[in-house]
């Protein structure tokens, strides 16, 4: 059963993908994925082997709803913008293609956690693989080309978003950075309350805990401004060391605007 948090979240992506300029595939995409109990079951399997047996931060179905928004909103900013995404370029895909392959690859990129950390972007591959084709199959009836071409960018989203590996299209290179935008102290409010005795790994909690707010909107110089709001300097360690990693591992690197918040100080702006 979806919790209030994530009746909340599914509200929000749903509305920004009722945009009339849209077709509706995006939109009926999400909504399966969303109806899927199967989804929801590894979902919060996933967060139970993250939060309760390896003492990490949030994985579950609150995590990749809120990449599969932040994921929406870096997309419809660049299209605002007029940036062209990969499906576009190539000729082979619209814009809503791309933009379901990146919905998909949020809801579904952390489930290999179920199986375990290591090599969990993997895990998640084969175990998307046959939601991702099932639902695709309802979304795009009889089209297998560009049933094929959607799976195959949403399986990228979800291999690359850790940044270990280097991806190419930029539907990718926005679910990346839109992982690492979820960094606020909510991920970390279940494994800080458990927390024993002190081990390697911790800063991970305790920077995310100091992470109050993470805003994106329309950038002034490059389409996409990320705002990052905390409460302490230790928060920069999520800045430093997760989400300018990531960022810089993105083909979307150019289209970002990144500043940095710490107790109601001038921003800060690193790229």
């Amino acid at each position: 059963m979806r919790s209030q948090k994530e009746i909340a979240l599914d509200a929000k992506i749903l509305g920004l993908l009722s945009d009339p300029t849209l077709s509706g595939r995006a939109l009926e995409a999400a909504k399966l994925i969303i109806e899927n109990d199967e989804v929801q079951a590894v979902q919060e399997y996933a967060n139970t082997v993250s939060i309760m047996r390896l003492r990490y931060n949030d994985h579950g179905p609150v995590h990749m709803r809120t990449v599969a928004l932040n994921g929406t909103l870096m997309m419809g900013l660049l299209k605002q913008a007029g940036v062209k995404t990969n499906l576009e370029r190539e000729e082979c895909g619209t814009f809503e293609d791309s933009l379901t392959a990146v919905v998909l690859g949020a809801f579904l990129h952390d489930i290999g956690m179920s199986v375990g950390r290591q090599d969990h972007e993997l895990h998640s591959v084969y175990i998307a693989y046959p939601i991702i084709e099932a639902t695709l199959r309802q979304v795009y009836p009889g089209d297998i080309q560009k049933r094929t071409m959607v799976r195959s960018l949403a399986l990228e989203c979800i291999s690359g978003h850790m940044g270990n590996r280097v991806i190419h299209s930029l539907e990718a290179g926005i679910l990346l950075i839109a992982d690492g935008c979820d960094m606020t102290k909510g991920r970390a409010r279940i494994p800080m309350s458990i927390a024993g005795a002190p081990k390697v790994g911790d800063i991970h909690k305790y920077s995310a805990n100091s992470i109050e707010e993470v805003r994106i909107s329309q950038g002034l110089e490059h389409p996409i401004r990320i705002e990052v709001a905390m409460s302490s300097e230790v928060g920069l360690f999520q800045i430093e060391e997760v989400l300018l990693g990531k960022i810089s591992a993105s083909p979307a690197k150019s289209y970002i605007e990144l500043y940095v918040i710490v107790q109601d100080r001038e921003p800060k702006r690193y790229l």
